[in-house]
Parts: structure tokens; sequence; C-alpha cells
């Protein structure tokens, strides 16, 4: 069964973009205010989301939470896909000789 998404939960377009503000608030808060390392502060922006989806536009449990999980995989599959690569080139270069090669090339850009 379909949810109906509310836009506007509050009933006030400045309140309800402040609401839905503050999970980016939180993530950034907590990284340049508190200096809380980045997966905690993930953490606590993710907590935050999940709040304001639950209490804000009351959002069914079940669906917050697999939203929850659509969202890991699809931040997570990109960086996956990308080490998988790195993992591939390196064994490439190692097995031809060539990472030295790349090694120096790369340090010699900078000092």
């Amino acid at each position: 069964m379909p949810w109906p998404q509310v836009y506007d939960p509050l009933h006030n377009n400045w309140l309800s973009a402040l609401l839905a503000a503050l999970p980016i608030l939180t993530l950034l808060g907590s990284l340049a205010l508190l200096r809380v390392k980045a997966h905690l502060a993930a953490l606590l922006g993710l907590s935050a989301a999940l709040a304001v989806a639950l209490l804000g536009p009351a959002m069914p449990a079940d669906k917050a939470l697999w939203s929850v999980g659509l969202g890991a995989a699809y931040g997570l599959f990109p960086i996956g896909w990308i080490i998988l690569n790195i993992i591939f080139l390196y064994q490439l270069t190692q097995a031809a000789g060539t990472f030295a090669v790349m090694r120096d090339s790369l340090t010699g850009i900078t000092r």
C-alpha cells in the first residue's frame, strides 16, 4: 500500500522547511562544531532523519526503515564498485611490474 507523502506536515512552509533541514544541520553541525568523527556524525544525521520522518509527517516505521536500507545500498554500492576496481588495478600493475613506475610518476607531481 503506497504512503501519501506530506510536503507540509506542520502546515507552515517555513517550519516544515526547518524540520526538513534538521538532519542536514545535525550532520554538518556535529562535524563542524562538535568535531565528531564522520561515521558517528552520519549516524547522528541518520537518526535525526528517522526522527523527522517518523514524528513530522508520521511516516510508517516499516517504510522509514526500508528507505534507510535502500539509501545505504544506494550509497555503498558505488563506493564498493570503486574499491573493487582499485584492487583490480593494483593487482594488474603488480603482476605487470608497472606499479613502481606509476608510483614514481604520481609522487613526481608534487614535492
